[in-house]
Parts: C-alpha cells; sequence; structure tokens
C-alpha cells in the first residue's frame, strides 16, 4: 500500500512540474521480450540520456509509472534500465497486436522529466486451445460422401506468427480435414470421404490438432465425436435356430422356462424388438405357455403335467419396430420332466405346554410324525431343528420323534419358542417342509420385587393437608400373575422417638405413601424409613428402598423486631444533632424471622411524611441515615414508621415506630444504640480495636466452621435428623443472619470496618431450593436457585469477601 502511495504521489508530482514548472522532455524507446528474467538490461538510459551515471545517482535518478507492478528499474550506479517484476504480454495488453508500457524518468535540481517507451515482446509461451474438450456430430450413416461440418476454432493468447497458423487431423478412413485462412484468422471443415456404416462403426473418435507459427510451435487438441445415426437396413436374427428347454412338472404358474434372445444391428426403433408365438405348432402349445412381447421371456400358463404329454413344440418370432418392420424366426423344444411332487407331512401329537421354566433336561414336550406320499426313495425323510433353541428331537422308531427338553429355561428371558422342525425327502430333488410348534414356558417365582432406585427422596411442604397422596413407592416383579403381584408395608428405619405409622401410611397394593399429620418445617425438617415390597409367590421374596422426606419451609412466621425497638405497643425514640451531615448514623432496626431461605431473608423499608425526604434507610442493613443535612424549615419530630418484610410468597412483614427528635447540640443526644459513626479521617484506637476483634470473631467463626464440615463428614445415617438446612447471611453494613428452623440471630459490626457475606447450607440432602443470595452496597440483591435432585448431596457454599480498614 506505501509503495502505491508513493508512486501516486510520484505521478501528481510529475504532472505538477510539467504544467507548473520548467522542464525538459525526451522520449525514449526501448524493446524487451515478455517473461525476461529479473535483472535483465533493457537499455542504457545514461548514454541514451547523455548523463553521467555518477549524475544519475546525485540527482537522485527514479522511475515513476502508473501500473500496480513496478516492471522497470534503474540501476543508479551503472545507468542501466533493469526488469524488476515478471511481463507477461498478454496480461498487459489482452488480444492486441502490439503492447508497450510508458514510463517516466525524473532528475532533480533541476528537475527533468524523460519519458520512456518500453515495447514488449510477444514470445510464443501459450499454447492453442479449445472451449470445449469434445465435440460431438451426429451424422447418419445414410449421409453423401463430400458433406461438410465446420468444425470449432482454437484459441491463442499470443499474437502474429505465435497465432493459430493450421490445423490436423487424426488419420481415419471416413473423414479428412479443409484448413482455410482468411486475414488473421484460420478455420477448418470436417469432410465425409467414405460412406458410414453404423453396424460396423457406431461412434468415430477423433482428434482435431490446432498449431500455432511460433518457434518452437505449440498445439492444442480436441475430441471429436462422430456418432452414426441408424437407419433400419438389418433383419432380428435369434441366437438359436432350435432351442431346448427341461422343465418339471410341478412347475409353479408363471415360471420362465425360457428367455429367448434376437439382435438387431440397427439401433433405435429399428432395434427395439417384440417377440411372439406363432399359432401352428402343437395344438395345445399357445395354451400352455405365453411369451412376454417386450421380454422374451416363455412363462408357464397353465399347470404341467407329464403323464398328460412329455413335449412341447414352439414357433417364436422376432420383429424390430421400424417404419417398415423386418422379422426372424426360430423354434423352441420343451421336454417335462417328472420330479418328486410330494413334499413331506408333519404332525404334531400330545403336546405338552406350557413348561415349567425349572424343568428338567430330557423332559418329554410333544411327539411327532412326519410321512411323505411318495414312495421309494422319495419317501424315506430326515426330521431336524432348524433354530438355536433349549430343545431338541429324539428319534423312536424310523418316522416317529420326540421333543424333549435340551437346554436351561427361563420365562423371565424367554416367553415362549416357536420351534421350527424341518422335514427332508431323499427325493431328487429333495422337497422339504416345515411345522412351528409353539412352546410356552410357565413361570416360577424365582424373582425378588425391585425398586428402579436405592432411595426416594421425597420433598413435602409444611403445612400440607393431612391425607395427602405424598409420593408413591412403585417396585418391578420380573416373574408374572401371583409372583408379580406386590404388597407393601413400612419399615421403620432407625430408633425414633416417634414411630413412622404415626407420621405416614402406606396403601398396600398401589404404594401410595399418605401423611398422617401436617408438617411443622420449624420443628421437624427431614425424617426417614424403609418401604418393603412382597410378592405373592410360594415361598414370597421381598426386597426395600429407604425413603428419605424432607420438609420444604413456608413462609408462616412473621418478621419479630429485636430489642431495643418493639413493634406495634410503643413509639420509640431517638435523638440526632441539628448540626448532623448527611448519612448521619440515626438507629439501626434489627429483626430475625424463624422460618428459612427466602422466607427469612429480610428488607427494610421507610416510611415517612409527605414531602418529608429527610432520612433513608438500608433495605438489607436496617440502618436508618439522614439523607442532608437539616434545615431551618424542617421539623424538631420526625414521626417514621419501620417497615420489615420477609422474602416469602406471599411476603410477611412487621412495623415499628421511631420518633426522631432534632436537638441543637450533641449534649443532648441520649441514645442507646451507636455502633455506626461517621467515618473518621484518621486511624484511631477504637478503630484498631474493632479491627483486632472483627478478625478475633472471624477466627472464631472459621474454626466453627471447619469443625461444623469435620463432624458431618463423620456423621452415620443414623443421625440424619439432627441437622437441617442452616442459612448464614451477612449484609453490606456488616450484620450477620443466621436462621435454622426456629432461631435465628443477628451480629451487628461496623460497616466501615468490615463487609462480607457467608452463605452456608450443610445438611445430608440437597435444599429443596438452593439458594446463593448475593447482597451489593446498594441494597439490591440477585439470587441464583438450584433445583433438588434425588440423591444425597452434602452442600457447603461459602463466600467471603477480603476485609476493608476503615
Amino acid at each position: 500500500m506505501s509503495r502505491q502511495r508513493n508512486r501516486e504521489v510520484d505521478l501528481m508530482l510529475c504532472a505538477i512540474l510539467l504544467c507548473l514548472s520548467d522542464w525538459s522532455a525526451a522520449q525514449i524507446s526501448y524493446s524487451v521480450s515478455e517473461e525476461a528474467d529479473k535483472g535483465t538490461t533493457v537499455g542504457n538510459l545514461a548514454k541514451d540520456l547523455n548523463i553521467h551515471s555518477q549524475q544519475l545517482e546525485e540527482r537522485g535518478f527514479r522511475i515513476v509509472s502508473g501500473y500496480s507492478k513496478t516492471f522497470f528499474e534503474a540501476n543508479l550506479r551503472t545507468g542501466a534500465l533493469i526488469v524488476n517484476d515478471r511481463i507477461d504480454r498478454e496480461e498487459l495488453c489482452p488480444n492486441l497486436p502490439k503492447c508497450s508500457l510508458n514510463i517516466e524518468g525524473i532528475l532533480s535540481n533541476p528537475m527533468n522529466i524523460y519519458r520512456i517507451e518500453v515495447t514488449i515482446l510477444d514470445m510464443n509461451d501459450n499454447a492453442p486451445s479449445f472451449l470445449e474438450q469434445t465435440h460431438v456430430f451426429n451424422i447418419s450413416e445414410s449421409s453423401s460422401t463430400g458433406e461438410r461440418y465446420p468444425l470449432p476454432i482454437a484459441q491463442d493468447a499470443d499474437t502474429g506468427s505465435n497465432a493459430v497458423k493450421t490445423y490436423k487431423l487424426s488419420p481415419n478412413e471416413h473423414f479428412s480435414i479443409d484448413v482455410s485462412s482468411g486475414g488473421d484468422s484460420v478455420s477448418a471443415e470436417l469432410v465425409l470421404q467414405k460412406a458410414l456404416d453404423r453396424e460396423k462403426q457406431p461412434a468415430i473418435k477423433l482428434t482435431l490438432t490446432a498449431l500455432d507459427g511460433g518457434k518452437p510451435i505449440r498445439s492444442g487438441t480436441m475430441q471429436i465425436l462422430v456418432n452414426v445415426i441408424d437407419v433400419n437396413d438389418n433383419t432380428p436374427l435369434f441366437s438359436k435356430p432350435l432351442y431346448k428347454v427341461r422343465i418339471s412338472e410341478n412347475a409353479p404358474l408363471g415360471t420362465t422356462i425360457l428367455k429367448l434372445n434376437a439382435t438387431d444391428l440397427d439401433e433405435g426403433p429399428h432395434s427395439d424388438i417384440r417377440y411372439f408365438l406363432m399359432k401352428n405348432g402343437n395344438a395345445n402349445s399357445a395354451v400352455k405357455f405365453i411369451v412376454i412381447p417386450e421380454s422374451g421371456e416363455i412363462t408357464v400358463k397353465v399347470p404341467l403335467d407329464y403323464e398328460e404329454s412329455n413335449a412341447y413344440e414352439l414357433r417364436v418370432q422376432a420383429t424390430d419396430q421400424g417404419a417398415s418392420p423386418r422379422s426372424g424366426y426360430s423354434k423352441v423344444l420343451v421336454e417335462v420332466v417328472d420330479v418328486n411332487d410330494n413334499s413331506p407331512e408333519i404332525s404334531i401329537t400330545s403336546l405338552m405346554s406350557p413348561v415349567k421354566e425349572s424343568a428338567d433336561i430330557g423332559t418329554v414336550v410333544a411327539l411327532v410324525t412326519v410321512t411323505d406320499k411318495d414312495g421309494g426313495q422319495n419317501g424315506l425323510t430326515k426330521c431336524n431343528i432348524e433354530d438355536t433353541v433349549p430343545f431338541t428331537l429324539k428319534s423312536n422308531y424310523k418316522n416317529y420323534y420326540s421333543l424333549i427338553v435340551n437346554g436351561f429355561l427361563d420365562r423371565e428371558t424367554v416367553s415362549q419358542y416357536n420351534v421350527t422342525i424341518t422335514a427332508t425327502d431323499e427325493g431328487n430333488p429333495p422337497l422339504s417342509s416345515a411345522a412351528i410348534i409353539t412352546v410356552h414356558i410357565s413361570d416360577i417365582n424365582d424373582n425378588a420385587p425391585r425398586f428402579p432406585e436405592s432411595n426416594i427422596n421425597i420433598f413435602v411442604e409444611e403445612n400440607s393437608k393431612v391425607g395427602d397422596i405424598i409420593s408413591r413407592a412403585t417396585a418391578q416383579d420380573s416373574d408374572e400373575n401371583e409372583n408379580a403381584k406386590l404388597t407393601y408395608s413400612l419399615i421403620d428405619n432407625y430408633p425414633k422417638s416417634f414411630p413412622i405409622s404415626t407420621v405416614v401410611n402406606i396403601n398396600s397394593e398401589t404404594g401410595d405413601i399418605v401423611s398422617l399429620q401436617s408438617f411443622n418445617y420449624e420443628e421437624l425438617n427431614t425424617f426417614q424409613f424403609k418401604v418393603q415390597a412382597t410378592d405373592s409367590g410360594v415361598p414370597p421374596l421381598s426386597s426395600n428402598v429407604t425413603v428419605n422426606v424432607l420438609i420444604l419451609d413456608e413462609n408462616d412466621n412473621n418478621p419479630t423486631v429485636l430489642a431495643p425497638y418493639s413493634e406495634h405497643g410503643s413509639v420509640n425514640s431517638e435523638s440526632i444533632p441539628y448540626s448532623a451531615e448527611a448519612g448521619y448514623f440515626v438507629a439501626k432496626i434489627r429483626a430475625v424471622d424463624a422460618d428459612s431461605g427466602y422466607n427469612a431473608l429480610l428488607s427494610y423499608h421507610l416510611s415517612e411524611p409527605k414531602g418529608n425526604n429527610l432520612f433513608r434507610i438500608g433495605t438489607s442493613s436496617g440502618e436508618i441515615r439522614t439523607k442532608r443535612r437539616m434545615s431551618d424549615n424542617d421539623l424538631k419530630t420526625h414521626p417514621l414508621v419501620v417497615l420489615v418484610s420477609d422474602n416469602g410468597e406471599p411476603s410477611l412483614s412487621a412495623t415499628v415506630s421511631i420518633d426522631v427528635v432534632v436537638v441543637e447540640s450533641t449534649a443532648d443526644i441520649q441514645t442507646q444504640f451507636r455502633h455506626v459513626p461517621i467515618q473518621e479521617e484518621s486511624f484511631s484506637d477504637l478503630n484498631l480495636y474493632l479491627l483486632i476483634s472483627i478478625v478475633s470473631v472471624s477466627v472464631i467463626f472459621l474454626l466453627s466452621l471447619i469443625s461444623l464440615i469435620a463432624v458431618k463428614c463423620h456423621r452415620t445415617d443414623g443421625s440424619f435428623s439432627r441437622y437441617s438446612a442452616p442459612m448464614i447471611t451477612t449484609h453490606p453494613d456488616g450484620s450477620w443472619s443466621y436462621s435454622k428452623s426456629t432461631q435465628q440471630y443477628d451480629v451487628c459490626f461496623s460497616s466501615d470496618t468490615m463487609k462480607s457475606d457467608v452463605v452456608v447450607f450443610p445438611g445430608p440432602f440437597p435444599p429443596v431450593d438452593g439458594e446463593l443470595i448475593s447482597i451489593n452496597g446498594g441494597d439490591t440483591f440477585t439470587r441464583t436457585q438450584t433445583l433438588p435432585n434425588n440423591d444425597q448431596v452434602r452442600v457447603l457454599q461459602l463466600y467471603m469477601t477480603s476485609f476493608q480498614s476503615p
């Protein structure tokens, strides 16, 4: 791109200098062959311009051209104009007899411009070529000699003497070539020299060669295909004057006994042959057989009988479909052969079905008898079982057999067998017949019931109705009938403080598990028992499945405001100085919720009189702060109502009333709770003590958390119900909330000293709605929810941000 820009700049500079400057120009002409090697000398510029080569270098001589490539450059030391890039005359000047390149040579101080014309001389570097590889002529075999057919013209990118000069045709006996020249073009015609005969040569392949006048001569070829068009000048001819064929007397109707074959040397309709049976011959030949006109297949029309006639003579005719059709004739002799036309017959007697799957090897299943109406060798038979089955045939006497058990039977794998018995006689050719014996296998109670999974996890909402079907335990039994009829019962998994039969019941027939009481998540959140499935076989078989019941929390507890503030009963009071800045800490509302998860996630909202926008509250922290500084127009007492709402559906809430009194100085302020002062500019001793306290509490918390994990990892299944799913959350202001069943705690830290989020879900099973709640500094929160699965999973998710100093 930079070289292109330089050339454009040089051309523009030349144009400006030519128009505005005092310049001198000279015309120099050179010639060079195309495809000259790089570095080839075109001419001596220093000599032709009458300038010393040293001056060329001192005055900054350069070559300028408007072409995309720099074909030439000047050697400033020798003054020679040399080739710099590949030159292809056919690319630069396609289809032009003369090709020249105009370039400029520029000298500075003073400015001189020299026009240089370089004529590109053509080389014979391109061979003649045809636009198509094969050209087809369709010529009738009745065409007269001397007829002419124009041949395709070859193309040659070279010019002058290097262009196409003549054409040649490959040697053959039917065609010659006539070449004619007109101006700069050369053409050729194909001339028919000898009459064509399609039957001898249906297609003639020729090679047309185009030659140029270069040295050395180059050439290009193309294939000429002459298709000889047929005329009807040949009669159909059968492959044999007499056909002999043998056919069995029991040949089925439609059996092809012979396919006639006649050929016609013509083509198209002239060689399209149809076959016919002539009526002369045996009187009943046309009744017994029929020929298909298109294919020449002779087939049996009615049943044949050797005793009726042992031979038939047929006369056949083959006719083409020409305008003047021609016909050929032949004879067919059909010999009827007597064959073994009676197949063996199989009869089954005394079939013992069904057979128990526990039957011993050698147990007789059925008796088989084989008979054949033929006599002699054709009446002798042999019998065998075709398929691979746990049965075999035992010969009793001559053509009498017993079908007996020969392998292990399993009804659950194969409930019935279709045993194919084949009987074959010893005729020539042998005939055979087959019979299928269906053997049913009866069931025994050898399979215990199976549950699809080893554990069933059931999620039940608290406060659900008594008598609801909370799940269904379904087992499968591979046996059938009474052996597969199942009954269900409950089994206590471990010793409990209450019998499982007081909590749930099971339908013995359907396996429906029904609750016998309404569950309270805050009192009982998990329990476990077993369901046993027993079949009705003799003896009965049974299997168990463990059922884990997890109670889902419902938002049935209102938030409770913690001391020192009380809800509903009385109005609480707080004081702030008149000089309080924006963000001044007024009070902190703390509340807990006996529920769990989102039902225990609390948010705080502030209700003020209309027009009063002096205070704000952190939706997650519960801190009340001033939005702005006081003004003389503000009231001295501000009644505030704080609404504490949980995140359940529907949401439950509690309210607390606070009267904020504005006093003249900080000395008049008496409050019970001040934890979050305005951030100081310097790092005080109080901040240091507070940081040490936070670190200590965090270390204690982490040690407790590690201990809890260790206990969980070594806990046995017997302690299943001792742990629920506690949740510990923290807010940006530093408060921690802990919720587990009916317990919830809140720990307050300064929002300026610590920010952390901790969420813990320990438990033997996956939480019903495992959610990670992230609360940002803008008092907003997002959720990431994970649906429960059926596996017992202990989940511990811990997220803690780094400590920040004030």
